[in-house]
């Protein structure tokens, strides 16, 4: 996908949440680990619901920030545009699957922050900084539900 716009920025990350939650279905199948199966499971919907609100970022998105152009920062940041899937979930434990989403999770936040610093209008700012609140939150919540696996 060409990123030249925070809007496609914006569908960009619904798409890295997507596939993300795909991967984890997919693996948790073949999973072994009974709590790793819980985790994959927990996490794949945790992402689709956050694919689903950060589509909400799009539909009623400030039309302006939306088409902000970002493509120069973009290619300075070095979009990930790598298989998300490149690393099989399946033979993973419980901390180490949390450990490689929390870092996706991460990435993105520093994108967004990045892409912040750089905006030169306010409603872009404050688009790129809702994104970085509701990612950096999601992560929080995502790492605290899976450490209440530890306690089963």
């Amino acid at each position: 996908m060409e990123v030249e716009t925070l809007r496609d920025v914006v569908r960009w990350t619904r798409g890295v949440h997507s596939e993300l939650s795909e991967c984890l279905s997919m693996c948790q199948k073949d999973n072994e680990d009974e709590r790793a199966k819980l985790v994959l499971s927990y996490l794949s919907n945790h992402e689709n619901e956050i694919a689903k609100v950060v589509d909400v970022f799009e539909k009623k998105g400030n039309e302006h920030a939306l088409n902000t152009w970002c493509v120069e920062y973009v290619n300075k940041f070095k979009l990930d545009h790598g298989e998300l899937c490149d690393r099989p979930f399946s033979d993973l434990n419980a901390q180490q699957i949390v450990a490689i989403v929390v870092k996706k999770h991460q990435y993105l936040l520093s994108l967004f922050r990045f892409l912040s610093m750089q905006a030169a209008i306010p409603s872009a700012k404050e688009l790129l900084d809702a994104l970085s609140f509701f990612e950096e939150h999601e992560t929080m919540i995502m790492v605290q539900a899976t450490n209440r696996f530890d306690d089963m």
